[in-house]
């Protein structure tokens, strides 16, 4: 009878244990999504991801190879325009610019169908800081050092630490449980966990090496004209920028102004400059045609196949002609009104680093702390005109990293774009990047249900 008893209460015991394992180990909630797989999927999963990022690399390559001709034309048309800004008479860092490097002189390296793929590889930081600017060179680098990081980590995990996890014994011999491929594998009392530990040390290195190497190589050039150039709002929209030099050089006897350039409402400006160039490179385009090309430029007019008053066809180069020309003239009228449209804010060049130093601190120490002012920035005689107690100092960021059209929005439009905008990222990043509800939701709506059935 004792014996009865006593081996009931080890089956009982061994039933619980196996059925906790199934608990902790097997999918717990009903999910249909890659079950019935080796090692929980993950091995498809991989196959997968590799076979549709080869999939996206053959269509770039097609849309890159036939795409190519046209996005070169745009360039070489912008940089020439960048150009002859460049060599106007009152050029300067702080006036408007384009992203457009004026170098159009590419190299005939990836002109081939994948070519691109190995040029990648051979191209230079200093070609890409004289195309592209110097944060496409900071935003590359910090991506090279996060591919070798991975690349490392990726070899020592397969390499050493899965084998280790595979040879506990503490799960059963499932090739479906992917649990064998964990440290949940190995027994509580098994020497090889110090080497998740060690291996997690190591790791940890790994990373701060990574990216001390990455931060080490971001240096500005000494003679920056951004080190020693300050953004300036709250002006006066009667300010001038003598004004605004001798205001400097009264407070600041020991700090010399080397340019004072007041910032003004562009954002017509720079659209009717756009949609002049855009113009302008459809009106080439259509001359190389040898037979005349008629277009209807109304909305929608290519796809209307019906010919009724008011959206009549047109010859494209008479049409484009015209175009350009009406821009022009729009553009040059506005170039006239746009000093009478003032933004109250300007860019300070000093003659050093330290006298922007300076006076940044000087405005920064000068804070509302609560309803009382601790301090005022030095004064001059003409502190009153340019509402210097309004002002806010802070350092200015590189000229091609300004968005000129945006310094006009203030006030409810700014907020209720910041606001917009925010809730969009909030969403996306927040609710569609978690894995978890993204396989929850597919399982919802039955996605992978056809996989089960080829199963």
């Amino acid at each position: 009878m004792t014996s009865n008893f006593q081996a009931t209460i080890g089956s009982v015991v061994t039933t619980i244990r196996n059925s906790t394992k199934e608990y902790c180990y097997s999918a717990r909630i009903r999910s249909t999504v890659l079950q019935g797989l080796p090692f929980g999927g993950v091995p498809t999963v991989l196959a997968l991801d590799f076979m549709c990022f080869l999939a996206l690399l053959f269509v770039f390559s097609i849309l890159r190879k036939v795409a190519w001709d046209y996005g070169r034309l745009a360039l070489v048309s912008d940089a020439e325009s960048v150009a002859s800004a460049l060599d106007s008479e009152n050029h300067d860092r702080y006036e408007r610019l384009t992203s457009v490097s004026s170098s159009v002189d590419y190299d005939q390296r990836d002109n081939g169908f994948c070519s691109w793929l190995t040029a990648i590889f051979r191209i230079k930081d200093e070609e890409i800081r004289e195309k592209c600017g110097e944060d496409a060179v900071h935003y590359l680098s910090f991506q090279r050092h996060i591919i070798g990081l991975l690349v490392v980590i990726g070899v020592l995990s397969v390499g050493i630490v899965l084998p280790v996890n595979f040879s506990g014994d503490l799960l059963e011999n499932n090739a479906y449980s992917f649990g064998r491929t964990t440290i949940a594998n190995l027994n509580s009392g098994n020497d090889l966990l110090w080497l998740h530990t060690a291996f997690s040390f190591l790791y940890l290195l790994l990373t701060v090496y990574s990216m001390r190497r990455h931060t080490s190589k971001m240096h500005y050039r000494e003679d920056d004209l951004v080190k020693r150039t300050l953004f300036i709002t709250g002006l006066s929209k009667y300010a001038e920028p003598e004004k605004i030099k001798l205001h400097f050089q009264e407070a600041y006897p020991d700090c010399t102004v080397y340019e004072a350039r007041l910032c003004y409402n562009v954002a017509k400006l720079m659209r009717l400059d756009a949609n002049r160039r855009k113009a302008e490179r459809s009106r080439n385009y259509y001359s190389k045609e040898e037979t005349p090309v008629m277009i209807n430029p109304k909305p929608c007019g290519q796809l209307c196949c019906c010919v009724i008053k008011g959206c009549e066809q047109e010859n494209a180069v008479e049409y484009y002609t015209k175009l350009e020309q009406k821009l022009k003239e729009d553009y040059v009228k506005e170039k006239e009104k746009v000093y009478e449209k003032p933004l109250g804010m300007a860019f300070v060049t000093f003659h050093n680093e330290v006298a922007a130093a300076r006076i940044l601190r000087d405005f920064n120490a000068c804070k509302c702390q609560g309803c009382i002012f601790s301090a005022e920035p030095l004064r001059s005689s003409y502190s009153e005109f340019l509402h210097t107690s309004n002002w806010s100092v802070s350092y200015a960021p590189d000229p091609h990293n300004i968005y000129w059209e945006h310094l006009s929005l203030r006030g409810i439009s700014w907020w209720l774009r910041c606001f917009v905008i925010n809730c969009v990222l909030f969403i996306l990043l927040f609710f569609l990047t978690t894995p978890a509800i993204i396989i929850t939701t597919m399982d919802k709506f039955n996605v992978t249900k056809p996989v089960e059935y080829l199963n």
